[in-house]
């Protein structure tokens, strides 16, 4: 069954533009499509909705949760509010060993369905999900071979549980799907609390002011009243913070906040808004060190004193502009590297985690594991940070190793610098050219041979990613021809692949004491299109020609077609 629809807007030139939008909904048998070929395996198929994926993707990841439906109308809501876990899942789904299925049910005859007068987008897809959910399990209960198959629903979402069990669906929430896994009571520690209420500490002090809605906050900007911009953390001094402020303005491009209260629950890198504190309250950048001992959290009458601390014997010639936080516009969390500091409470399950960055506060997590877990590099995410907690709260996601350990602290050094350094997937390795490799006669036609000249490298011995040589020689009356050899990299990287796409992620090669992170796989980086000895390979060149007078360059010409090389080293 076919359905169209026709939009038209007015580009900013002026014109109309239109276009006309087709659903297709197919009248299949509506079955997962999924990696492996073999027949679905007998278990429950969990469906999360949008909200649980997002929110509990370090649950999905774990290698004991298997067989899972990932519904496309969760899949196209997660693609649309977070591109990092949309690749996590897909990433997940393209595993064959988690056994992790896509039903398009929003092109399925029997799941589509309509958005109702005066219902919400929100409301829509909630119905849709259960729609599917119901209709997958009916679909399985008349198939003989698969009768001992049930597909049960996941949401954290009260009202949306409440209606699934109204309907007939077998409904959990997430922490009661997972409590439910007794074989496994380490995966309550990565179940995330994603509502501050749930959160809260109970008859806890209220800390920080509340943020302002993010609809006050945009209006507050564009009025000139707030100021937008990314927080920045002090390293010496965790009551103190940097706001660069976005736009071309020059004046107040630099904020200062000082103070737990003015700091407000930001994390480095948050996108803020600040409130501009008056000329009389403008602080000076201080330069007392202060590192936070998390001995006591309940103790806000020591974190005043140190405030005061930093206002003493200010120079009024070194004041700053100076704000307080009122907003987050965007929070820009990543999982955090470091060690748990267990607490002094004997069988406590709430512990505070250490970052290895300083910049970052300290994390309020629970854990049965303290004991094991202590001593080791774990890494952390944060859940969220409400009014009455001195710190974030989050939960425990992996233990990396023994601090200390070589390859421990390595993991921490690329993980916490964002260095891509996973094993390159099969969709990558797909694309390499098959092995034996040779030049043919076809490639020969369009590229120079210049296996004649000796050309020699710069990288010290033992090396195997050589990608640039050059070569001298004398062309008559003294002078000098000189070339630059580059690999030809573009010959066996395709634009827009995925071993282009990943190459890009990348960026570049990079070093450590001991071992390499590739950009490209090693038959690339260390065979194909490395220039090494007495080997054929493909490479550009430039030609530099130098005058025997002043021996200075007279002019610089970039080959516009490949050339053919053969490298000769001394």
């Amino acid at each position: 069954m076919l359905t169209s629809a026709t939009f038209v807007k007015r580009t900013r030139a002026g014109g109309v533009k239109g276009w006309r939008a087709e659903h297709r909904r197919a009248p299949g048998e509506g079955r997962a499509q999924r990696p492996a070929s073999s027949p679905l395996p007998r278990a429950a198929l969990p469906p999360p909705d949008t909200n649980l994926l997002l929110h509990q993707i370090d649950i999905l990841e774990h290698p004991v949760i298997k067989n899972v439906i990932v519904l496309q109308t969760v899949l196209q809501e997660v693609r649309h509010r977070s591109a990092p876990v949309y690749k996590r899942i897909r990433d997940v789904i393209q595993n064959p060993e988690k056994h992790f299925y896509s039903f398009t049910n929003e092109h399925h005859r029997e799941t589509y369905i309509e958005q109702k007068r005066g219902e919400t987008s929100n409301d829509r897809n909630d119905r849709a999900i259960r729609v599917a959910v119901k209709w997958y399990n009916e679909h399985l209960r008349k198939i003989e071979d698969e009768e001992n198959i049930q597909v049960i629903f996941l949401t954290n979402d009260r009202t949306n549980k409440e209606k699934a069990v109204e309907e007939g669906i077998t409904a959990y929430t997430c922490e009661e799907y997972i409590k439910s896994l007794t074989a496994n009571p380490e995966l309550v520690d990565r179940l995330a609390c994603v509502t501050d209420e749930g959160k809260e500490i109970e008859g806890g002090k209220i800390i920080f002011p509340e943020h302002i809605p993010l609809s006050k906050l945009q209006q507050g900007i564009k009025s000139g009243i707030y100021l937008q911009g990314t927080y920045r953390a002090s390293r010496e001094n965790y009551l103190e913070a940097t706001v660069w402020v976005h736009g071309d303005a020059e004046e107040n491009k630099e904020i200062i906040v000082q103070g737990l209260k003015n700091l407000n629950r930001a994390i480095h890198e948050d996108i803020v808004a600040v409130e501009l504190l008056a000329k009389d309250e403008w602080v000076a950048p201080s330069s007392v060190v202060l590192q936070d001992d998390g001995h006591n959290e309940e103790d806000i009458e020591n974190e005043e004193e140190k405030e005061n601390i930093l206002k003493t014997s200010v120079d009024k010639d070194m004041l700053r502009p100076t704000g307080r936080v009122v907003g987050i516009i965007k929070r820009n969390w990543r999982p955090y590297c470091g060690m748990l500091s267990k607490s002094q409470i004997k069988e406590a399950r709430r512990h505070l985690f250490t970052p290895a960055d300083r910049r970052i506060p300290r994390i309020r997590i629970e854990t049965r594991q303290a004991d094991t877990l202590e001593g080791q590099r774990i890494i952390v995410a944060i859940d969220g940070w409400p009014r009455n907690s001195r710190y974030p709260n989050g939960h425990f996601v992996k233990n990396l190793g023994s601090a200390g350990d070589k390859e421990t602290e390595t993991e921490v050094l690329l993980l916490e610098h964002d260095v891509p350094h996973q094993a390159f997937s099969q969709a990558v390795l797909s694309f390499l050219p098959k092995m034996p490799w040779s030049i043919t006669e076809e490639d020969m036609k369009h590229r120079e041979d210049l296996r004649h000249l000796n050309v020699c490298s710069v990288d010290p011995p033992g090396c195997t990613d050589i990608d640039d040589a050059l070569h001298c020689r004398e062309i008559g009356n003294g002078n000098l021809e000189v070339g630059v050899h580059i690999a030809d990299v573009s010959h066996f990287i395709r634009p827009g692949n995925a071993l282009d796409e990943e190459s890009v992620n990348r960026g570049t090669t990079v070093y450590l004491c001991e071992k390499r992170i590739d950009m490209v796989p090693e038959l690339l980086s260390s065979n194909l299109c490395s220039l090494r000895s007495n080997v054929d390979r493909y490479m550009y060149m430039i030609h530099t020609l130098i005058l025997a007078r002043n021996y200075r360059c007279s002019c610089m010409d970039l080959t516009d077609f490949p050339l053919l090389l053969s490298l000769s080293l001394s």
